[in-house]
C-alpha cells in the first residue's frame, strides 16, 4: 500500500514537471514569434510617418526617387503562387490517389520515399535547374524566358511533394468502414475515390494546398533566379516580375532610412497574407467539423 502511494506520488510529481517543461517550451516559442513580428513592426514604423507613405499603394518602385509602390510586387507574388497551385494541386492529389489506391507494396514505398526526399529539397537547386534547363525552353515563347510562368512552374515542382504527402496522410485517415461499405455496394474504385474518399478527406486536402500556398508565397531563392526581377505591373504571365520576397533579398543589403523601412513593410505585407491564408484554413476546418457533428 505504501509502495503504491509512493509510485502515484512520483508519477504525479513527474507529470507536473514534464507538463511545466512543455508549457515553458511552448511559451518560449510563442514569445519568440511575437518578438519577431514586433521587431518587423518596429522597423517598418518609420515608413508610416514618412512623407512617402502614400506611395505604398502605387505600382511604381523607384526607391531613389522616393517611390515605394508594393502593388506590382504583390500582384506578382499572387500570380506566381496561383500558377504554382493550379499546377501542383491537381497533380499532387492525383499522384497521392495513385500511390494510395492503385499501387501496392515496394513500388508505393519507393515512390513515397522519393517524394519525402523531394519535400526537403533546397529551393536553390530547383532554381538552378529552372535557370539552366527551363528558361532556355521558355525563351522560345518569350525572349528572356524569365517571367511569371517560368517562376510558377519552378514553384509548382517545389511544392507538389508537400501536396502529395499531405494528401496521402489525409487518404489514410479515411475510415475503413467506408471502403467496406463501398465494396458491399459493389462500387467501382473510381466511384469510391470520387464520391466517397475525396469528400471524406477534403479537409486534409485543403490544408495541404494551403500549406503549399504558404510555402510558395514565401519562397525567395527559386523565384529570384527565374522570375526576371523587374518591379513593374505584369500584363501577362509572359512578363518578368519581382515578388515581395525577392525584393527584400535584392535590396536589403544597401537600403537605408525610408527605403529600408519600406522593405520591412514588405515583410509585414507577407505576414498579413500568410495570416489570411491560415484563417482560411481554420475556417474550412471549422466548417468541416460543424458538418461532421
Amino acid at each position: 500500500m505504501i509502495l503504491l502511494r509512493l509510485n502515484i506520488s512520483w508519477l504525479w510529481k513527474n507529470n507536473r514537471i514534464f507538463g511545466s517543461l512543455l508549457f515553458g517550451v511552448t511559451a518560449w516559442v510563442c514569445c519568440l514569434l511575437i518578438f519577431i513580428v514586433g521587431f518587423v513592426v518596429q522597423e517598418a514604423f518609420p515608413f508610416f510617418f514618412s512623407d512617402r507613405a502614400w506611395t505604398f499603394i502605387s505600382t511604381d518602385w523607384y526607391p531613389t526617387d522616393g517611390w515605394f509602390g508594393h502593388v506590382s510586387m504583390l500582384v506578382g507574388s499572387l500570380l506566381v503562387t496561383g500558377i504554382a497551385l493550379i499546377i501542383a494541386g491537381p497533380f499532387g492529389i492525383a499522384v497521392a490517389i495513385c500511390i494510395h489506391f492503385y499501387l501496392r507494396g515496394r513500388l508505393a514505398n519507393i515512390l513515397e520515399f522519393i517524394f519525402d526526399i523531394l519535400t526537403g529539397m533546397p529551393s536553390v537547386v530547383l532554381g538552378l535547374w529552372g535557370l539552366t534547363a527551363l528558361v532556355p525552353v521558355m525563351s522560345r515563347w518569350s525572349p528572356s524566358g524569365t517571367h511569371v510562368l517560368t517562376a510558377g512552374i519552378v514553384l509548382a515542382l517545389m511544392v507538389v511533394p508537400t501536396v502529395i504527402m499531405t494528401s496521402l496522410a489525409s487518404f489514410r485517415l479515411v475510415p475503413t468502414n467506408l471502403r467496406q461499405a463501398a465494396q458491399a455496394l459493389q462500387l467501382s474504385q473510381a466511384t469510391f475515390i470520387i464520391r466517397i474518399a475525396i469528400p471524406a478527406a477534403k479537409s486534409g486536402l485543403y490544408s495541404g494546398i494551403v500549406l503549399a500556398c504558404v510555402r510558395a508565397f514565401g519562397e525567395t531563392m527559386a523565384v529570384l533566379m527565374v522570375a526576371g526581377n523587374i518591379a513593374k505591373m505584369p500584363k501577362s504571365i509572359m512578363d518578368p516580375v519581382r515578388t515581395l520576397t525577392s525584393n527584400i533579398a535584392l535590396e536589403m543589403a544597401y537600403a537605408l532610412d525610408t527605403h529600408r523601412a519600406s522593405l520591412y513593410m514588405s515583410g509585414l505585407l507577407l505576414i498579413a497574407c500568410v495570416t489570411v491564408l491560415v484563417f482560411i484554413q481554420a475556417s474550412i476546418r471549422t466548417k468541416d467539423v460543424a458538418i461532421g457533428q
